[in-house]
Protein backbone atom coordinates (compact mmCIF):
# COMPACT_ATOMS: atom_id res chain seq x y z
CA UNK A 1 0.00 0.00 0.00
CA UNK A 2 1.26 3.44 -0.89
CA UNK A 3 0.24 6.89 0.28
CA UNK A 4 0.03 9.59 -2.38
CA UNK A 5 -0.83 13.27 -2.43
CA UNK A 6 -2.61 15.03 -5.25
CA UNK A 7 -4.00 18.55 -5.45
CA UNK A 8 -7.64 19.48 -5.87
CA UNK A 9 -9.04 22.65 -7.41
CA UNK A 10 -12.60 23.91 -7.44
CA UNK A 11 -12.89 27.63 -8.19
CA UNK A 12 -10.63 29.12 -10.86
CA UNK A 13 -8.48 31.29 -8.62
CA UNK A 14 -5.71 31.99 -11.12
CA UNK A 15 -5.09 35.37 -12.73
CA UNK A 16 -5.50 33.93 -16.22
CA UNK A 17 -4.99 30.81 -18.32
CA UNK A 18 -1.25 31.34 -18.51
CA UNK A 19 -1.09 31.40 -14.72
CA UNK A 20 -3.03 28.14 -14.54
CA UNK A 21 -0.55 26.41 -16.84
CA UNK A 22 2.41 27.80 -14.87
CA UNK A 23 0.90 26.11 -11.82
CA UNK A 24 0.23 22.90 -13.76
CA UNK A 25 3.88 22.74 -14.83
CA UNK A 26 4.97 23.16 -11.22
CA UNK A 27 2.76 20.23 -10.18
CA UNK A 28 3.99 18.09 -13.08
CA UNK A 29 7.67 18.79 -12.40
CA UNK A 30 7.43 18.87 -8.61
CA UNK A 31 6.26 15.33 -7.88
CA UNK A 32 2.58 15.98 -7.13
CA UNK A 33 0.78 12.68 -7.71
CA UNK A 34 -2.32 14.01 -9.45
CA UNK A 35 -4.56 17.01 -10.17
CA UNK A 36 -8.31 16.81 -9.53
CA UNK A 37 -10.88 19.29 -10.87
CA UNK A 38 -14.25 19.66 -9.17
CA UNK A 39 -17.42 19.63 -11.28
CA UNK A 40 -19.77 22.59 -11.29
CA UNK A 41 -21.58 24.12 -14.26
CA UNK A 42 -23.95 26.82 -13.01
CA UNK A 43 -22.74 29.44 -10.53
CA UNK A 44 -21.28 32.91 -10.14
CA UNK A 45 -17.90 31.71 -8.86
CA UNK A 46 -15.46 31.09 -11.75
CA UNK A 47 -15.13 27.34 -12.27
CA UNK A 48 -13.67 25.39 -15.18
CA UNK A 49 -15.63 22.57 -16.83
CA UNK A 50 -13.96 19.41 -15.58
CA UNK A 51 -13.85 17.27 -18.75
CA UNK A 52 -12.36 20.17 -20.69
CA UNK A 53 -9.67 20.46 -18.00
CA UNK A 54 -8.88 16.76 -18.38
CA UNK A 55 -8.28 17.22 -22.10
CA UNK A 56 -6.13 20.30 -21.49
CA UNK A 57 -4.02 18.48 -18.90
CA UNK A 58 -3.47 15.59 -21.30
CA UNK A 59 -1.63 17.92 -23.63
CA UNK A 60 0.05 20.18 -21.06
CA UNK A 61 1.71 17.55 -18.82
CA UNK A 62 4.18 14.69 -19.14
CA UNK A 63 4.00 12.69 -15.92
CA UNK A 64 1.20 13.67 -13.59
CA UNK A 65 -2.16 11.89 -13.51
CA UNK A 66 -5.45 13.78 -13.37
CA UNK A 67 -9.09 13.18 -12.59
CA UNK A 68 -12.48 14.68 -11.79
CA UNK A 69 -13.50 15.15 -8.18
CA UNK A 70 -16.13 14.09 -9.04
CA UNK A 71 -18.00 14.51 -12.33
CA UNK A 72 -21.77 14.15 -12.12
CA UNK A 73 -22.73 11.18 -14.26
CA UNK A 74 -26.36 12.10 -13.66
CA UNK A 75 -25.82 15.09 -15.96
CA UNK A 76 -23.76 13.38 -18.64
CA UNK A 77 -24.57 10.94 -21.41
CA UNK A 78 -22.55 7.82 -20.56
CA UNK A 79 -21.70 6.91 -24.16
CA UNK A 80 -20.28 10.34 -24.95
CA UNK A 81 -18.52 10.34 -21.58
CA UNK A 82 -17.01 6.91 -22.23
CA UNK A 83 -15.71 8.12 -25.59
CA UNK A 84 -14.28 11.33 -24.10
CA UNK A 85 -12.50 9.45 -21.32
CA UNK A 86 -11.05 6.90 -23.74
CA UNK A 87 -9.80 9.71 -25.99
CA UNK A 88 -8.15 11.58 -23.12
CA UNK A 89 -6.55 8.40 -21.79
CA UNK A 90 -5.09 7.61 -25.21
CA UNK A 91 -3.76 11.14 -25.76
CA UNK A 92 -2.22 11.26 -22.27
CA UNK A 93 -0.65 7.80 -22.66
CA UNK A 94 -2.74 6.35 -19.86
CA UNK A 95 -2.90 9.04 -17.16
CA UNK A 96 -6.64 9.72 -16.73
CA UNK A 97 -8.37 8.90 -13.42
CA UNK A 98 -12.11 9.08 -14.18
CA UNK A 99 -14.23 9.73 -11.11
CA UNK A 100 -18.02 10.03 -10.99
CA UNK A 101 -20.80 10.76 -8.54
CA UNK A 102 -24.51 11.22 -8.76
CA UNK A 103 -24.52 14.96 -8.07
CA UNK A 104 -26.82 16.77 -5.69
CA UNK A 105 -30.53 16.87 -6.53
CA UNK A 106 -30.48 20.47 -5.23
CA UNK A 107 -27.82 21.49 -7.75
CA UNK A 108 -28.86 24.19 -10.19
CA UNK A 109 -26.99 22.21 -12.84
CA UNK A 110 -29.90 19.77 -13.14
CA UNK A 111 -32.53 22.46 -13.70
CA UNK A 112 -30.34 24.51 -16.04
CA UNK A 113 -29.62 21.53 -18.29
CA UNK A 114 -33.20 20.25 -18.21
CA UNK A 115 -32.10 17.00 -16.59
CA UNK A 116 -34.70 15.28 -14.38
CA UNK A 117 -33.61 14.29 -10.89
CA UNK A 118 -36.15 11.47 -10.65
CA UNK A 119 -34.51 8.12 -11.27
CA UNK A 120 -31.02 9.58 -11.25
CA UNK A 121 -29.68 6.76 -9.06
CA UNK A 122 -30.82 4.07 -11.47
CA UNK A 123 -29.63 6.21 -14.37
CA UNK A 124 -26.17 6.39 -12.82
CA UNK A 125 -26.12 2.63 -12.20
CA UNK A 126 -26.78 2.00 -15.88
CA UNK A 127 -24.26 4.69 -16.81
CA UNK A 128 -21.48 3.07 -14.77
CA UNK A 129 -22.17 -0.26 -16.45
CA UNK A 130 -22.00 1.39 -19.89
CA UNK A 131 -18.72 3.14 -19.08
CA UNK A 132 -17.11 -0.01 -17.73
CA UNK A 133 -18.19 -2.21 -20.61
CA UNK A 134 -17.42 0.22 -23.44
CA UNK A 135 -13.91 0.73 -22.06
CA UNK A 136 -13.26 -3.03 -21.97
CA UNK A 137 -15.50 -4.89 -24.39
CA UNK A 138 -15.47 -4.82 -28.21
CA UNK A 139 -19.25 -5.19 -28.53
CA UNK A 140 -21.74 -3.95 -25.93
CA UNK A 141 -25.50 -4.49 -25.87
CA UNK A 142 -27.71 -3.30 -23.03
CA UNK A 143 -31.44 -2.95 -22.61
CA UNK A 144 -31.86 -0.70 -19.59
CA UNK A 145 -34.61 1.48 -18.24
CA UNK A 146 -32.83 4.67 -19.35
CA UNK A 147 -30.22 3.58 -21.90
CA UNK A 148 -30.18 1.04 -24.71
CA UNK A 149 -27.18 -0.09 -26.70
CA UNK A 150 -27.04 -2.58 -29.54
CA UNK A 151 -23.63 -3.98 -30.49
CA UNK A 152 -21.91 -0.69 -29.57
CA UNK A 153 -18.16 -0.23 -29.93
CA UNK A 154 -15.75 2.63 -29.24
CA UNK A 155 -12.24 2.77 -30.67
CA UNK A 156 -9.60 3.35 -29.63
CA UNK A 157 -10.32 2.00 -26.20
CA UNK A 158 -8.34 3.36 -23.22
CA UNK A 159 -4.68 2.55 -22.85
CA UNK A 160 -5.20 1.65 -19.20
CA UNK A 161 -6.86 -1.74 -19.04
CA UNK A 162 -8.85 -1.66 -16.97
CA UNK A 163 -9.33 2.09 -16.95
CA UNK A 164 -9.71 3.15 -13.29
CA UNK A 165 -13.21 4.10 -12.20
CA UNK A 166 -13.39 6.14 -9.01
CA UNK A 167 -16.81 6.66 -7.45
CA UNK A 168 -17.82 9.40 -5.04
CA UNK A 169 -20.58 9.65 -2.47
CA UNK A 170 -21.35 8.35 1.00
CA UNK A 171 -25.04 7.41 0.81
CA UNK A 172 -26.15 3.79 0.73
CA UNK A 173 -26.58 3.86 -3.04
CA UNK A 174 -23.09 5.27 -3.54
CA UNK A 175 -21.61 2.60 -1.29
CA UNK A 176 -23.26 -0.12 -3.38
CA UNK A 177 -22.16 1.49 -6.68
CA UNK A 178 -18.59 1.77 -5.46
CA UNK A 179 -18.49 -1.85 -4.36
CA UNK A 180 -20.11 -3.02 -7.61
CA UNK A 181 -18.34 -0.91 -10.24
CA UNK A 182 -15.57 1.13 -8.64
CA UNK A 183 -11.84 0.59 -8.60
CA UNK A 184 -11.56 3.38 -6.04
CA UNK A 185 -13.62 5.63 -3.78
CA UNK A 186 -13.24 9.36 -3.24
CA UNK A 187 -14.71 11.18 -0.25
CA UNK A 188 -16.38 14.56 -0.50
CA UNK A 189 -16.02 17.31 2.11
CA UNK A 190 -15.84 14.93 5.06
CA UNK A 191 -13.75 14.43 8.17
CA UNK A 192 -11.78 11.31 8.96
CA UNK A 193 -14.47 10.28 11.46
CA UNK A 194 -17.14 10.63 8.76
CA UNK A 195 -15.10 8.74 6.17
CA UNK A 196 -14.20 5.70 8.30
CA UNK A 197 -17.66 4.02 8.40
CA UNK A 198 -18.15 4.58 4.67
CA UNK A 199 -14.91 2.77 3.84
CA UNK A 200 -15.87 -0.09 6.14
CA UNK A 201 -19.29 -0.33 4.46
CA UNK A 202 -17.78 -0.38 0.95
CA UNK A 203 -15.40 -3.17 1.92
CA UNK A 204 -18.21 -5.15 3.54
CA UNK A 205 -20.49 -4.76 0.52
CA UNK A 206 -17.65 -5.72 -1.82
CA UNK A 207 -17.04 -8.86 0.19
CA UNK A 208 -20.73 -9.77 -0.15
CA UNK A 209 -20.64 -9.56 -3.95
CA UNK A 210 -17.13 -10.96 -4.44
CA UNK A 211 -15.29 -7.74 -5.35
CA UNK A 212 -12.38 -5.99 -3.70
CA UNK A 213 -10.90 -2.50 -4.07
CA UNK A 214 -7.19 -1.99 -3.54
CA UNK A 215 -6.44 -0.68 -0.07
CA UNK A 216 -4.62 2.35 -1.45
CA UNK A 217 -7.58 3.33 -3.64
CA UNK A 218 -9.60 4.95 -0.88
CA UNK A 219 -9.22 8.72 -1.04
CA UNK A 220 -10.14 11.85 0.89
CA UNK A 221 -9.07 15.46 1.00
CA UNK A 222 -9.07 18.71 2.92
CA UNK A 223 -8.21 22.36 2.49
CA UNK A 224 -4.76 23.47 3.61
CA UNK A 225 -2.80 26.67 3.97
CA UNK A 226 0.71 27.43 5.07
CA UNK A 227 -0.08 30.48 7.17
CA UNK A 228 -1.98 31.72 10.21
CA UNK A 229 -5.59 30.95 11.23
CA UNK A 230 -6.41 34.65 11.44
CA UNK A 231 -5.50 35.45 7.82
CA UNK A 232 -8.47 37.00 5.96
CA UNK A 233 -8.33 34.34 3.24
CA UNK A 234 -8.61 31.60 5.88
CA UNK A 235 -11.52 33.37 7.56
CA UNK A 236 -13.37 33.62 4.23
CA UNK A 237 -12.71 29.97 3.44
CA UNK A 238 -13.89 28.82 6.87
CA UNK A 239 -16.99 31.00 6.67
CA UNK A 240 -17.98 29.60 3.29
CA UNK A 241 -17.37 26.04 4.43
CA UNK A 242 -19.36 26.51 7.63
CA UNK A 243 -22.25 28.00 5.67
CA UNK A 244 -22.20 24.98 3.35
CA UNK A 245 -21.88 22.38 6.10
CA UNK A 246 -23.90 24.06 8.83
CA UNK A 247 -21.23 23.35 11.44
CA UNK A 248 -17.69 24.40 12.47
CA UNK A 249 -15.02 23.80 9.82
CA UNK A 250 -12.01 23.11 12.07
CA UNK A 251 -11.85 19.37 11.33
CA UNK A 252 -12.09 19.95 7.58
CA UNK A 253 -8.93 22.06 7.16
CA UNK A 254 -5.25 22.16 8.10
CA UNK A 255 -3.84 25.63 8.76
CA UNK A 256 -0.29 26.37 9.87
CA UNK A 257 2.58 24.36 8.44
CA UNK A 258 3.75 20.88 7.50
CA UNK A 259 3.09 19.52 11.01
CA UNK A 260 -0.58 20.53 10.89
CA UNK A 261 -1.02 19.07 7.40
CA UNK A 262 0.66 15.80 8.37
CA UNK A 263 -1.47 15.56 11.51
CA UNK A 264 -4.61 15.78 9.39
CA UNK A 265 -3.18 13.17 7.00
CA UNK A 266 -2.54 10.87 9.96
CA UNK A 267 -6.17 11.28 11.06
CA UNK A 268 -7.30 10.02 7.67
CA UNK A 269 -4.71 7.25 7.56
CA UNK A 270 -6.26 5.88 10.73
CA UNK A 271 -9.54 5.71 8.79
CA UNK A 272 -7.84 3.63 6.02
CA UNK A 273 -7.40 6.51 3.57
CA UNK A 274 -4.27 6.30 1.42
CA UNK A 275 -4.89 8.71 -1.47
CA UNK A 276 -5.12 12.40 -0.63
CA UNK A 277 -6.51 15.34 -2.57
CA UNK A 278 -5.18 18.46 -0.85
CA UNK A 279 -6.89 21.73 -1.72
CA UNK A 280 -4.80 24.92 -1.45
CA UNK A 281 -6.55 27.79 0.29
CA UNK A 282 -5.15 30.47 -1.97
CA UNK A 283 -6.15 33.26 -4.32
CA UNK A 284 -4.31 34.36 -7.44
CA UNK A 285 -1.60 32.65 -9.45
CA UNK A 286 1.32 33.68 -7.23
CA UNK A 287 -0.44 32.54 -4.05
CA UNK A 288 -1.41 29.18 -5.59
CA UNK A 289 2.16 28.64 -6.76
CA UNK A 290 3.60 29.64 -3.37
CA UNK A 291 1.29 27.29 -1.46
CA UNK A 292 2.01 24.44 -3.87
CA UNK A 293 5.78 24.98 -3.70
CA UNK A 294 5.65 24.79 0.08
CA UNK A 295 3.59 21.59 -0.12
CA UNK A 296 6.15 20.06 -2.48
CA UNK A 297 9.10 21.11 -0.33
CA UNK A 298 7.76 20.46 3.18
CA UNK A 299 5.07 17.77 2.92
CA UNK A 300 5.85 15.49 -0.03
CA UNK A 301 9.17 14.28 1.48
CA UNK A 302 7.36 13.31 4.68
CA UNK A 303 4.73 11.40 2.72
CA UNK A 304 7.45 9.58 0.78
CA UNK A 305 9.09 8.69 4.08
CA UNK A 306 5.87 7.06 5.25
CA UNK A 307 5.96 4.79 2.20
CA UNK A 308 9.44 3.57 3.11
CA UNK A 309 8.31 2.23 6.49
Amino acid sequence: MTISAGIGIANFTFDDGAGFFRWVKLCDDGGIDSIWQSDRIIGTDPTLECMSVMAALAGATRRIKFGMNVASLGLRDPVLTAKACATIDVLSNGRLLPAFGIGSARSRDYAATGTPTKGRGKRMDEGLEILTRLWREPHVSLQGEFYRLEDATIAPRPIQQPLPLWVGGSAAGAIDRTARWGTGWQAGIETAAEVAPVIRAIKARGSEIGRTIDEDHFGAGFGFRFGAPDEPIVARYRSGLEKLLGKPADAYVAIGGADEIMARIEDFRAADVHKFILRPIAFGTDDMISQTERLIEAVLPRIKALNRH
